[in-house]
């Protein structure tokens, strides 16, 4: 698991970590049941605090991204998938509305963008 962190970023290292791992699960790169690593490993390789890993771990199990499961270990929620696709839809309607923010923004008929996106969605 690649997780990379910026100093330059205006998130704290804490979501930067929450939001890669939530990217990575609903991406499927990691898979349900998939263990993590624990609290420990991955601050020790990221070169964080136990604290700051604890606080992302923390983040994605109330999002029910993450079950810990005491001392057998952290996984992948199997019980997320329907959590997953509003997560994704959320995240289409939030591209949707850029886009047509940019459409108006350069006088796109609705059509003109119904066109595009239909040309776009069809393609191989």
């Amino acid at each position: 698991m690649e997780i990379l962190l910026s100093n330059s970023s205006d998130k704290p290292i804490y979501e930067q970590i929450t939001s890669q791992i939530k990217e990575m699960i609903m991406k499927g790169e990691l898979k349900p049941g998939e263990a993590m690593p624990s609290m420990r490993k991955l601050a020790k390789s990221l070169h964080v605090s136990v604290i700051t890993t604890q606080r992302a771990y923390d983040d994605l199990q109330r999002d029910g991204f993450i079950l810990t499961v005491p001392a057998k270990g952290t996984f992948v929620s199997t019980q997320n998938q329907d959590f997953i696709r509003e997560e994704n839809l959320r995240r289409i309607e939030a591209h949707l509305t850029d886009a047509v923010s940019l459409a108006r923004e350069n006088g796109l008929s609705l059509d003109e963008l119904r066109s595009t996106l239909e040309l776009i969605y069809t393609e191989d």
